[in-house]
């Protein structure tokens, strides 16, 4: 007899990143992979060596890399790849790993405060800094 295995559909996204001013991207810390490096690099067309270096950091006592930041006139800072006045990334087709699978669940609570600060001023363009 065949056994049926039911796999669980991924969760419906109850939100829109196209009208967010890249909250995500302000993350202190983004953590990457060595793979998510050469997928840069091979964005880029430059060797592993040189995407490390320009977009990248190596926190030595975590052992861990993380995407650069730059300052922002919207949060204290951005990922380095981002670009601040479209507010989009601008490797999305290369984006690391982590990127990918953001947000996790089928809510972004940003996306939610941010619709809900929206509504309560009454402006859709709004971007509560809060």
């Amino acid at each position: 007899m065949r056994t049926i295995r039911i796999v669980p559909a991924a969760p419906v996204a109850k939100y829109s990143c196209l009208k967010c001013p890249g909250y995500c991207c302000s993350y202190a810390e983004i953590e990457i992979t060595i793979r998510d490096i050469h997928r840069l690099a091979r964005h880029f067309g430059v060797d592993f060596d040189t995407a490390a270096m320009r977009y990248t950091k190596f926190d030595k006592k975590r052992g861990i890399w993380m995407l650069r930041h730059r300052r922002d006139h919207i949060f204290e800072s951005t990922c380095a790849l981002f670009d601040q006045e479209k507010r989009r990334c601008t490797v999305y087709e290369s984006r690391p790993g982590v990127c990918r699978k953001y947000p996790d669940s089928a809510r972004c609570g940003y996306y939610d405060f941010l619709a809900f600060e929206r509504e309560q001023q009454g402006d859709p363009d709004y971007i509560a800094l809060t």
